[in-house]
């Protein structure tokens, strides 16, 4: 099946972190999503394409904005478009020739998506900046962490993807939304540091309300409370449990052969105290033995599993949550739907892949593809992954569709 989103078309201008992961969700879901990838293009992190996750299942387009030609063949093909995603900071678009202004008239119905950390506007709009930086000023990494420790990154998943990716891609459905009524576009302006702000939506009311203190580690869900935390087993894993309610706490009790009546659940006063008996009895088994003891149960239990362990848990097996594409284990998406599912996506693709095929496909004129492998404007993936890029003197080939190799002369044409 081809997704919810089959016959949306996105141009995806590359960046880095939560833009991509932005796209591959739309990808995921069906969305045709073509990247617009830069000159010197050499994968994530250097490493060969299958292994950047997040470019899985789009086709790519490698062109020199630079060169004649090349902003005006990306403009014709936003006037095919229904959705354009760019993560740079503010202004770069617009010192393309790319700007929402630009495209806008273009393609009055099309969803600009903006992508940054601090926003299109305020005093840090141009400041450099990263996921932690970002958390940092919402007030979301002040509450992650241990008590009397410094507090600990969660990885990059709060801004760059809970806060970002994901806020960008409710904004662009919304918008798109919105669209089918008006008949307009828009802007939509996603940053990392609103959208981290915005998962503190429930803290920042438990903080009014006096039941929740700024102190890490001493709360009911940053590891403060007995019956919310991680427990060292026997064989040096780790369990998690979550028993909030009085009945899941009390099965939680039961199962680990504790009287319940020297538990306080929600006395904070208690919380240390109670945590240490717990660890001491978790200590007592391996986290295998612990699972057959909790595992399914009404207990809140749950292995703390590695990135190897979790694609063979039962669980994750029977639902699919894992699929291996090119060799490589990742995430299926998600979410499901019942009538519309999404395919397997397919393996991401070395920057350059598709390149004319791409601009033929969103009707660009065969002789302004020409013009622009004659002016080295396109690129194609090398076989390292990397670009190459056509040189003045014609001396660089290209792969032309029947695999054989495509020369440029002096006057645009192919040799």
């Amino acid at each position: 099946m081809p997704g919810p989103l089959a016959g949306l078309k996105v141009i995806e201008m590359v960046g880095l972190g939560p833009a991509p992961f932005c796209a591959m969700l739309l990808a995921d879901q069906g969305a045709e999503v073509v990247r617009i990838d830069r000159p010197g293009a050499d994968g994530a992190l250097g490493l060969p394409p299958k292994y950047d996750v997040s470019a899985r299942g789009r086709r790519s387009l490698a062109i020199d904005l630079r060169k004649p030609g090349a902003v005006d063949a990306v403009l014709r093909m936003v006037e095919g478009a229904d959705v354009l995603i760019e993560g740079f900071r503010p202004g770069v678009m617009e010192r393309l020739g790319l700007g929402p202004d630009v495209c806008l008239a273009r393609r009055p119905r099309l969803v600009y998506g903006r992508m940054t950390g601090w926003g299109q506007h305020g005093p840090l709009a141009h400041a450099a900046g990263h996921d932690i930086d970002y958390i940092a000023l919402s007030g979301a990494l002040q509450a992650i962490g241990r008590a009397g420790d410094a507090p600990v990154p969660p990885l990059n998943y709060v801004g760059d993807y809970g806060g970002g990716a994901m806020l960008l891609a409710f904004g662009v459905l919304a918008a798109l939304f919105e669209a089918q009524r008006s008949g307009r576009g828009q802007v939509v302006d996603a940053a990392m540091t609103d959208g981290a702000a915005l998962l503190s939506a429930m803290f920042y009311g438990l903080k009014a309300s006096g039941v929740w203190r700024n102190e890490r580690g001493v709360n009911l869900l940053d590891s403060g409370a007995h019956f919310y935390d991680t427990y060292r087993c026997a064989d040096g894993k780790y369990v998690a449990v979550g028993a909030i309610e009085p009945q899941f706490h009390a099965e939680l009790l039961a199962r680990l052969g504790l009287d319940a009546a020297d538990f306080r659940q929600l006395d904070a006063t208690r919380w240390p105290q109670q945590k240490a008996r717990l660890a001491e009895v978790f200590a007592t088994r391996t986290r295998d033995e612990w699972c057959a003891v909790l595992e399914g149960s009404d207990a809140c239990f749950a292995p703390v599993l590695d990135w190897d362990e979790a694609p063979k848990h039962p669980h994750n097996v029977a639902r699919g949550t894992f699929v291996n594409l090119d060799g490589v284990v990742q995430p299926a998406p998600a979410p499901r739907f019942s009538r519309t599912p999404a395919d397997v996506p397919t393996p991401p693709v070395a920057a350059g892949h598709d390149s004319e095929a791409v601009l033929r496909g969103w009707g660009v004129p065969e002789g302004e593809i020409g013009q622009l492998r004659a002016n080295g404007a396109l690129g194609w993936p090398r076989a390292d992954g990397a670009l190459g890029w056509p040189r003045a003197d014609g001396a660089l080939g290209w792969p032309r569709a029947d695999g054989a190799l495509g020369w440029s002369r002096a006057d645009g044409a192919i040799g």
